[in-house]
């Protein structure tokens, strides 16, 4: 099932898609944050996949108050990120969390992060910079930024040491967004966090690719590792973890 909702922070009504998996609950619960583009058709199938799996999925709107920018070229989506301040960006999704939290059929102590691009950075911004997340997922979230400007806080690698949560990185090693050497550096970072952490580096894939929807990205043999193992990540860190307690 698959609705439209909202959620407030600061007097701004904040849009969110929400994936809910079959039965009553409460399930344990996924942020999903989009790309630059914001939401489209591919996240969506995202989400519903992550549903059919027992997770309550929120596809957060980052674009609620101006709309999704119109970006056409790679130059256009660095100068709109370097625009975009990352301190709202990651008030918004700590009120996201907030708001999922306070659903009767979401596990509140059971809420993960996970995000593409754009959104795979945020995501590990918001595990290292905010409380709550009881697991991050990051699919080639950017490890520097590409363009400062004021709007920008530190690159995610100058505060991985704060993780808050256990991790999961995926990458391609052809990706000209991120430097293999920033993977590598993230890989070191992470062995001096005391939560559980993987990076995965898959040798002949680039940027997005998991995007089914842009064929020119998609890598299937990365693509099909990738979903079992961050499937198998969410279930020890937000399923079986709870199961536990």
């Amino acid at each position: 099932m698959l609705e439209e909702t909202q959620f407030s922070r600061d007097g701004d009504q904040l849009r969110m898609l929400i994936a809910s998996p079959a039965g009553a609950g409460p399930h344990p619960a996924i942020i999903l944050i989009p790309d630059v583009r914001g939401i489209y058709d591919h996240f969506v199938d995202v989400a519903q996949r992550f549903a059919t799996e027992g997770y309550l999925v929120a596809v957060i709107d980052l674009y609620s108050r101006e709309g999704a920018p119109q970006i056409v070229d790679m130059p256009g989506a660095i100068d709109w990120m370097a625009q975009l301040s990352d301190r709202r960006v990651l008030d918004d999704l700590d009120a996201c969390r907030r708001a999922l939290a306070e659903r009767s059929d979401v596990c509140s102590d059971a809420i993960g992060v996970t995000g593409f691009c754009m959104g795979g950075q945020y995501a590990l911004m918001a595990a290292c910079e905010t409380e709550g997340f009881a697991a991050c997922a990051s699919w080639y979230g950017m490890l520097r930024h590409a363009k400062r400007t004021d709007q920008k806080l530190s690159d995610p690698l100058d505060n991985v040491g704060s993780l808050t949560c256990p991790f999961l990185g995926l990458f391609g090693a052809n990706d000209a967004l991120i430097p293999v050497q920033h993977v590598n550096e993230l890989e070191v970072l992470l062995d001096g966090v005391v939560h559980e952490t993987e990076v995965m580096c898959y040798p002949d894939a680039g940027h997005a690719f998991f995007n089914d929807a842009r064929a020119e990205m998609y890598v299937a043999a990365a693509a099909q590792d990738a979903w079992p193992r961050a499937l198998a990540f969410f279930a020890r860190h937000l399923r079986q973890a709870r199961a536990h307690q």
